[in-house]
This record gives structure tokens, C-alpha cells and sequence, in this order.
């Protein structure tokens, strides 16, 4: 019975994050926390302590999963709460999940924005000279291979959950 609840309420959290992320380059707190929020009463109101356990955990993985992109600068702080509502929506094991698949589709993400920006030879060149300047020895300068806009990152975070709700991804839980 909170399977269709759980995943429609996630849509609809995604699906507003990800129109405010293109729109405003953030993801408000009313969105996220509101989300966290619902998950938690949700999982307590169906499973009583083990769903809201199961909840928090998953909250807790998503955050700590996506804080230390935060202190890095890569993301904002509204991915790192977005992270944290998918977890407490899916649980532990759907946020490692969903934050592996948003890795991966970030990367697609980063990787078509640079070919849309710099072209397929000057995407590969710049690639190639900041493998070269980072792993071999001697060479003293990385290449700066930052773009003249921001990424979306929720846009990968939508694209990672739909994935694992969609079970598009190696392991089965």
C-alpha cells in the first residue's frame, strides 16, 4: 500500500525540484524538507519505528552520500537536501542506488554539455590534456575544464532516482 504513495510523492518532489533547478539554478527548502518530512510520517504511519527508521536511514545516506560534493564546492546545498529526501523516500539502499546512478548521469550530463559547448575534438583534447597533467608525472598544470555555465545537478538527481525507480540499475535490492 505505500509503494504507489511513496512513488508518486516522489515524482511530484523531483519533478518540482528539477523545474526550479532549470529555472533558478536552486532547490528551495520547502521543497526538500517538506519532502523529507512526508517520507518520515509516511514510513511511520505505514510500518510504525522500523518505517521511520528505515526512513531516516535513507535520509541520512543521501546526505552523507552528496555532503562531501557539497564541502568540495561541486554541488549546492539544494542537491545535498534533494539527495536527502530521495533517501528518506526510498530507503538506504535506494539512496546509495540513486546517488551512483546520479554520479553516472551527471557525468553524461557534464560530458554532452562540454561536447555542446566545445565540440567533440576540443572536448576530447581538453579531456585528454587533464588526464595527461594529473596522472603522469612532470607535468605541472591541469586543465581548467570549467564550463561558462552552471550545471543542474538536480537534473542528474531526477535522472538517477527515475532510473533506480525504474530498476535500471546492476544490483537488486
Amino acid at each position: 500500500m505505500i509503494e504507489p504513495i511513496v512513488m508518486v510523492s516522489l515524482v511530484v518532489v523531483l519533478f518540482s525540484a528539477m523545474c526550479s533547478d532549470i529555472r533558478s539554478s536552486r532547490i528551495p527548502n520547502w521543497i526538500t524538507l517538506t519532502a523529507m518530512g512526508f517520507a518520515l510520517f509516511l514510513h511511520a504511519w505505514f510500518d510504525g519505528v522500523p518505517g521511520a527508521l528505515f526512513s531516516l536511514g535513507g535520509l541520512v545516506t543521501g546526505l552523507g552520500l552528496f555532503l562531501f560534493f557539497y564541502l568540495s564546492g561541486g554541488i549546492g546545498a539544494g542537491d545535498v537536501k534533494l539527495m536527502a529526501a530521495v533517501g528518506a523516500m526510498v530507503g538506504p539502499y535506494g539512496a546509495v542506488m540513486s546517488c551512483l546512478l546520479a554520479i553516472l548521469v551527471g557525468g553524461v550530463y557534464a560530458l554532452g554539455a562540454m561536447i555542446y559547448e566545445w565540440g567533440i575534438i576540443t572536448t576530447g583534447q581538453k579531456l585528454a590534456f587533464t588526464v595527461k597533467t594529473t596522472f603522469l608525472p612532470g607535468d605541472k598544470a591541469v586543465q581548467n575544464l570549467a564550463l561558462p555555465f552552471r550545471l543542474r545537478y538536480g537534473v542528474a538527481i531526477v535522472g538517477g532516482t527515475i532510473l533506480f525507480m525504474l530498476g535500471l540499475h546492476p544490483f537488486r535490492g
